[in-house]
């Protein structure tokens, strides 16, 4: 499978952050939501579909058996997907 490009859009215009996923547009939104973005509508290069999520992101312990180079500290994500528009 290809790789699919996600452009994040705001009030209707696109913006300059594009964001990348092999299969699911949840894996792009998931990235846009851990960049801080809240209301996210993710347009797919080449088709007419915007993909309209709800994000947030929240900070949490680090893993157990977590890397030296992890901080102690760590944002998690959460999306919450609320349709698909057709253009």
């Amino acid at each position: 499978m290809s790789k699919r490009y996600f452009v994040l859009q705001k009030d209707g215009e696109d913006t300059e952050h594009v964001f990348t996923s092999n299969k699911l547009p949840r894996a792009a939104a998931l990235k846009a939501a851990n960049r801080g973005f809240t209301d996210i509508v993710l347009r797919e290069r080449g088709t007419k579909k915007l993909h309209l999520y709800q994000g947030s992101r929240s900070q949490i312990d680090a893993p157990k058996g977590k890397p030296d180079w992890m901080p102690d500290k760590i944002w998690e994500a959460k999306i919450l997907k609320t349709g698909i528009k057709h253009l």
